[in-house]
């Protein structure tokens, strides 16, 4: 079966990625929310 939508993995990083979380203080709050919650994948790119 196909799959319908193939994501661009730059599109995504460039949304949701590491840099693109520090660029904003929320963006910054969630990094450092889920550094003390102890996660090691800190956002959906990597």
């Amino acid at each position: 079966m196909h799959y319908p939508r193939r994501t661009s993995k730059i599109k995504k990083a460039r949304k949701q990625g590491f840099r693109a979380r520090m660029k904003t203080a929320g963006g910054r709050k969630i990094i450092n929310a889920k550094r003390r919650r102890g996660n090691h994948k800190l956002n959906v790119a990597s």
